[in-house]
């Protein structure tokens, strides 16, 4: 769904084109991974396995990781039926049977977004009342095609020959009783994890973990640090979105390195 890509392009090609743009203007890209950091000083430090890196202006863009339900054999089916965004992938089910697990508020959401493309979805919920808030599940509860699976989770995925995704094992978490559940699309929403761990505490989060930012901007508590992307966004999580956040937390540091003529 990124703009410009009538056909649709795949994340890691979308990706590979990126990165190729921004070397081609002098972008150095280094394959490490961050572990920690020190923001205390004038230079921000950011610590990797090997080296330390010194800068005056840091921006932090390590995104958030969708909550997966950790089946044995649940990454041979991401992108072949699995997936963990209805917004990116719900156009490739279009009058298909779908699955959505969770009873949050984005399980309520997506379950009812799918609803413009499946012919039928099923709700997963391993108790026997929803989490999210009323208004969402009156929409979704009284949606002609949402169907309820009450105390159930996801035992496991079922395959064709192809690897393609046909349906789903579920287990009744009162009685144990399993049963099979024909879909061909099957939606994880269960959360994501902000990427933040690294930070130990050096930035202030929300209480999911998702870093804080000023009003309107990508600045955060620490002069000359700035957060941009899904690591700050809860809420759209989006390839666009983050672009639009990633080009303002760039803009951003400029005008505060000429600022302070750094």
């Amino acid at each position: 769904n990124y703009p410009a890509f009538p056909e649709g392009i795949e994340g890691p090609e979308l990706m590979v084109k990126m990165k190729a743009q921004a070397e081609r203007f002098g972008t150095q890209i280094l394959n490490e991974t961050a572990v920690s950091v020190d923001f205390s000083g004038e230079l921000k430090k950011v610590h990797t396995s090997g080296k330390t890196y010194e800068a005056p202006a840091v921006i932090i863009a390590t995104g958030s990781t969708a909550r997966w339900l950790g089946l044995p054999n649940e990454e041979k089916f991401m992108g072949k039926g699995l997936s963990a965004c209805a917004t990116c992938d719900g156009f490739f089910f279009r009058d298909q049977d779908i699955a959505v697990v969770g009873g949050g508020d984005t399980a309520l959401e997506e379950a009812t977004y799918l609803t413009n493309f499946g012919r039928k979805v099923t709700l997963i919920h391993r108790r026997d009342e929803l989490r999210g808030s009323k208004i969402m599940q009156d929409r979704a509860l009284n949606h002609e095609k949402i169907e309820m699976a009450w105390n159930s989770v996801i035992d496991e995925y079922v395959g064709d020959d192809n690897g393609n995704l046909v349906g789903l094992k579920l287990k009744d978490t009162q009685t144990g009783e399993i049963r099979d559940l024909p879909v061909t699309g099957c939606f994880i929403a269960i959360g994501h994890t902000p990427n933040t761990e690294f930070l130990e505490g050096a930035l202030k989060t929300d209480e999911n973990g998702y870093l804080i930012t000023k009003d309107n901007v990508t600045a955060t508590e620490i002069e000359g640090v700035f957060a941009a992307g899904d690591v700050q966004d809860h809420v759209y999580r989006q390839a666009i979105t983050s672009a639009g956040t990633g080009c303002m937390a760039a803009m951003e540091a400029e005008r505060w390195l000429g600022e302070k003529s750094l």
